[in-house]
């Protein structure tokens, strides 16, 4: 047990500075793409970091399996060049039983990043793109969210902002049923005008409602004076494209909220199956991890002595590249509905810690 812990505390240390130096280099990146989107404009410096800092925990989630991988790397190569190693192989404790106390830490760190790590994640994203927005397009901001069963919108002009409420939309987010627009003046915020329709049709730069009534409430008598339409047409700078990438858009909806969201997805006719690949992949990650450790392991389980460093080293590094990129494949496939999104999602880590057992096994008994 005491070994098992000091394996643990090693790996942590590992995953820590390396973790940092990947930190780091991200927010180097970050703060040099935002100079260059921002930095010939008005937004101050301190708008910039901020922008940085709330885009680089997303990038960072997406890389820790690279950096699982590259931590028992660099642990097991320490390791072999202290002799601990071979003072731990000669003391009888087999390979298996060294790795079994870091497979479990990894698997638990993981577990513990999905559950308390994500949620951080989609809330950054979801500010950076509130934000980024907000600055790009100052003036004409729209937004699109999913609320119970209801779809809802908000577009934006000169005159003022439009709330949009939709019961269900077509999957192609042209189609729209039992809908009700509510425009707003844009200084003060008060109410002008209220639209109920029977259908909608989003058309390139303009809704056509259908079975129409419109209500002025700036009159004296909203209701009197309300006038009904069989076909109304309103001005809006919403497409069907940007909708359906609304919903699509994964890393902004946390894991723990993700099983109610596929559900009002489901009910609001929109496909579910691009975030039923994420939360699917979340619960997926501490695997893909625990496996991440055992392939940086096996391959760097030898002693220095025996030679060929170097070569371990391009190896482990390669082969954590290449199941990263089997993994995105897969759930790139599963996601396009090519194959089923189980074995998708599930099979990338499987096969991998497989791969890793039976090359250790190899490498115990020959």
């Amino acid at each position: 047990m005491t070994l098992g812990l000091y394996l643990v505390r090693r790996l942590a240390s590992s995953f820590g500075m390396i973790s940092a130096v990947f930190f780091g280099m991200l927010l180097l990146f970050e703060v040099v793409e935002m100079v260059r989107r921002f930095g010939g404009g008005e937004t101050p410096m301190r708008e910039i970091i901020w922008l940085a800092m709330l885009r680089i925990p997303a990038t960072f989630y997406q890389i820790l399996p690279l950096l699982t991988i590259l931590s028992s790397m660099s642990l097991f190569l320490g390791l072999a060049r202290s002799s601990e190693l071979v003072v731990i192989r000669s003391a009888g404790r087999s390979a298996m039983r060294m790795l079994r106390e870091p497979f479990l830490a990894t698997l638990i760190f993981g577990a513990l990043l999905v559950a308390g790590f994500n949620p951080i994640v989609a809330a950054a994203s979801r500010a950076y793109q509130d934000r980024l927005q907000t600055l790009q397009t100052p003036d004409l901001q729209s937004q699109i969210s999913l609320e119970g069963s209801a779809v809802w919108m908000r577009q934006g002009d000169t005159h003022g902002q439009t709330v949009i409420r939709a019961q269900s939309v077509a999957p192609d987010g042209l189609e729209f049923s039992d809908v009700s627009f509510m425009q707003f003046e844009r200084e003060t915020g008060a109410p002008l005008i209220r639209i109920e329709a029977a259908h909608a049709h989003l058309d390139s730069g303009f809704w056509r409602l259908t079975t129409a009534k419109r209500w002025n409430l700036l009159a004296d008598n909203p209701e009197r004076d309300a006038a009904t339409f069989e076909t109304l047409d309103m001005p809006s700078d919403l497409t069907g494209e940007r909708i359906r990438e609304s919903f699509a858009r994964v890393g902004m909806v946390s894991v723990w909220d993700l099983p109610d969201f596929i559900a009002a997805l489901d009910r609001a006719g929109l496909s579910s199956r691009t975030h039923r690949s994420q939360f699917l992949s979340e619960l997926a990650l501490p695997v893909l991890m625990a496996a991440m450790m055992l392939v940086g392991a096996v391959l760097c389980f030898k002693h220095v002595r025996a030679g060929n460093s170097g070569t371990r080293i391009l190896m482990t590094v390669l082969a954590g590249f290449a199941l990263f990129f089997l993994r995105n494949f897969a759930q790139v496939l599963g996601e396009n509905g090519q194959i089923p999104l189980s074995l998708a999602i599930w099979t990338p880590p499987i096969a991998s810690m497989l791969l890793a057992l039976g090359v250790l096994l190899h490498m115990e008994d020959g």
